[in-house]
């Protein structure tokens, strides 16, 4: 069967629902287009601690996607520099919270908690993953970037992307099935 047949391309636009993420299926690969935020582990404690204290986030989390990524400097002519993601297991002692704020995905690269996927399922999200190591590829579906929280952190800082087709590939969907589960059960099929 080729990918034609299994309908593996999707378009999806920024911000999520949950319609949005219930049609997205572990390998697919998605196509992004419209508002996501960038945020990194100094960003996301300082987003956990607000939330802790009742205080008001600098962003909505309501069915938005968030980044994990701390870009480069833009070279001229530039939106942004290299832009690819940071590994994802960092941010799951804050993501939890997160996904019960109505965040409803999240890209980075590498596996997730139990308690992440549990969440992810729980709260009708989905996790993709960006190809690491394609971060100056990655950077071209980004049309512009603006820091709009914690400019202190520098690239850590919370940047909104307006993003066109950004690629990625479903690795936890609403349903809770892993890619990664799945591909070593599918390679163990083979043998």
């Amino acid at each position: 069967m080729n990918r034609e047949d299994m309908n593996m391309d999707k378009y999806i636009k920024a911000p999520l629902c949950d319609e949005d993420t219930r049609k997205l299926r572990a390998g697919d690969y998605v196509y992004i287009t419209g508002i996501i935020y960038t945020a990194r582990d100094a960003a996301h404690k300082r987003m956990d601690e607000s939330l802790k204290a009742g205080e008001k986030l600098p962003i909505s989390l309501k069915g938005n996607i968030i980044y994990y990524m701390g870009p480069s400097p833009a070279r001229a002519g530039r939106v942004i520099g290299s832009a690819g993601p940071t590994t994802s297991s960092r941010m799951d002692k804050y993501t939890v919270g997160f996904l019960d704020e109505g965040l409803k995905g999240m890209i980075g690269k590498g596996k997730r908690s139990k308690e992440v996927m549990e969440s992810i399922q729980k709260n009708k999200a989905v996790y993709f993953a960006a190809v690491g190591g394609a971060g100056a590829l990655l950077s071209r579906s980004i049309k512009s970037s603006k820091v709009i929280a914690y400019d202190d952190l520098g690239t850590e800082a919370i940047r909104e992307l307006q993003v066109e087709n950004f690629p990625v590939i479903v690795v936890i969907d609403s349903e809770g099935n892993n890619l990664y589960d799945l591909a070593v059960e599918e390679y163990k099929e083979c043998f």
